[in-house]
């Protein structure tokens, strides 16, 4: 999946809101975007970054507050 950051996103933040945890999820997207280390700590708007799909991920049940 691309990820596209919004201004003032971190990686653990979208770490969490796509996998529901950061626990060894931002290493996994840090290997996979090796052009984020050339980044502030704080996204610019329009990075992109691809989200590799994990087990964990696979087989979680999103919770929507509304449908």
């Amino acid at each position: 999946m691309i990820y596209i950051t919004k201004d003032g996103e971190t990686l653990d933040y979208i770490c969490w809101i796509i996998y529901g945890t950061t626990k060894g999820n931002v290493e996994k997207v840090l290997e996979n975007n090796p052009h984020l280390a050339n980044q502030p700590v704080v996204f610019p708007a329009g990075i992109k970054i691809e989200l590799p799909q994990t087990e964990e991920n696979t087989n979680q049940q999103k919770i929507k507050m509304w449908q």
